[in-house]
């Protein structure tokens, strides 16, 4: 069997696979960071969304023999050793931008991508477009519209929403 070597969340793993094997399998089944779920098995729930080399992909669309040499990171990697959220994950916190939970992973790995890709910040027609291939069966996506819109402004070093508010 093939053997690929990647490093996930700042961690370098070499794993034996099948040649069949997809990110999204080799991730839950042999490394078992569970975050990355599967939703939908044809790429369009966006439940999958982890970052490779620093863009947002769907890992139920690649094989993992493909990643060979790459840097990924999944929801696991995203808060601080001491446990401090990423300002996307905490803003989905206190935003209430999740209901079931089984989109938001995928959901928030996405946002990042998207605020990362737009410096100059984003409209919350801009949000809503980026979100296109990612699905909540659950809720309205306002909350999470405005969770990203928040977490834009700390990311990007302005301040925020709530920041304006707690004066």
């Amino acid at each position: 069997m093939p053997q690929v070597t990647l490093t996930v969340n700042g961690t370098k793993h070499t794993v034996e696979v099948e040649a069949r094997t997809l990110l999204v399998e080799l991730l839950r089944e042999k490394l078992r960071l569970t975050g990355t779920h599967v939703g939908c098995d044809t790429s369009q729930c966006g439940a999958c969304v982890v970052h490779m080399g620093g863009d947002s992909i769907k890992a139920c669309t690649i094989l993992a023999v493909q990643c060979e040499g790459a840097d990924v990171t999944t929801i696991e990697g995203l808060a601080k050793a001491d446990g401090t959220l990423h300002p996307m994950q905490e803003a989905f916190r206190e935003y209430h931008a999740l209901q079931c939970g089984f989109c938001t992973p995928g959901m928030v790995m996405s946002a990042i991508d998207l605020v990362n890709k737009h410096p100059g910040g984003l409209s919350e027609q801009e949000i809503r477009e980026g979100l296109e291939g990612n699905l909540c069966r659950c809720t309205g996506y306002h909350n999470i519209v405005k969770a990203i819109a928040a977490a834009a402004d700390v990311m990007q070093g302005r301040r925020s929403e709530l920041a304006r508010a707690a004066e």
